[in-house]
């Protein structure tokens, strides 16, 4: 690999170089992509913002949804987009940790945000007595807001930590940035990185996964105890979810491992369709 100091901080984009060869059909692609998510999103907050009666906490979880969606969008696509239609391929180091944060908060946020979301639903349906006292809208904020803080936290030391390496090397194999891609670049002991980085997705992610199913589970138990009409309602409004978060996991769970399970000698191709593929699945989770 080319050797590099921090004073030459251009990486390259080998997902962008891939696309070279049909870089105006995927301009547009992504063109039409980001427009669309902004406006539907826009659209969505706006009429939770402004009808009353929708300033509940399911409705206020879909709204911190749908916004982290258009910042996860607003962070990779629009880069991508100038790109292609200016056969640009190099991101700065700076401008790659800067990356590196916007796209592992708002996996983060999406991961504990449909996570919180199951917890709420099955309070409404096993307690609904209880529930507006257990869950209120004041509540709700309360906790997106110390969600945001722990992840803002978390992935800063993340970013911090890798920021502190230097690069012996300039390719990353994706069309985006996120930091086990630098430490894959990095000359330097990555030990700590490595370690905090490990336990911190671990816990994020079998947390998750845990609480997700324990929920669900005991909502379908719930639902198929009082009566079928019921159980059928809960199996149309949760699959929905059930599926797009099993997606959204598996590709997060690939981001976060590829390297650190020694797939990182995938094909570009193969790493920018997975990784892609988790953040166009969240498109319909809240239609």
């Amino acid at each position: 690999m080319e050797n590099m100091s921090k004073i030459n901080t251009n990486l390259v984009l080998l997902g962008v170089v891939e696309m070279e060869n049909l870089r105006y059909l995927y301009a547009t692609l992504a063109i039409i992509i980001y427009l669309t998510t902004m406006m539907l999103s826009f659209m969505i907050v706006y009429i939770i913002w402004s009808e009353e009666a929708l300033h509940e906490p399911m409705y206020i979880f879909i709204g911190n949804l749908v916004v982290n969606v258009m910042f996860g969008n607003s962070a990779v696509l629009p880069k991508m987009v100038i790109d292609l239609l200016f056969g640009l391929t190099t991101i700065s180091l700076p401008g790659c940790l800067v990356q590196s944060f916007c796209c592992q908060t708002f996996a983060s946020l999406e991961m504990i945000t449909f996570t919180v979301m199951a917890y709420d639903r099955y309070l409404a349906v096993g307690h609904p007595l209880t529930y507006p006292t257990l869950m209120t809208s004041g509540r709700a904020f309360c906790i997106i807001f110390a969600v945001l803080v722990y992840i803002t936290l978390s992935i800063g030391v993340t970013v911090a930590l890798a920021a502190r390496l230097s690069m012996c090397g300039v390719y990353i194999n994706n069309v985006f940035c996120e930091t086990m891609s630098l430490l894959r670049l990095a000359c330097g002991d990555i030990t700590v990185n490595n370690v905090f980085g490990t336990i911190w997705s671990l816990t994020l992610v079998v947390g998750c996964i845990l609480v997700v199913i324990y929920c669900y589970i005991r909502t379908f138990l719930v639902c198929w105890k009082s009566s079928i009409k019921a159980y059928q309602k809960a199996i149309h409004t949760l699959v929905t979810h059930i599926v797009t978060f099993s997606l959204f996991e598996a590709t997060t769970i690939f981001v976060i491992f590829r390297y650190r399970l020694g797939i990182g000698s995938l094909s570009t191709t193969v790493h920018v369709v997975i990784t892609l593929t988790g953040d166009f699945t969240l498109r319909p989770a809240y239609r």
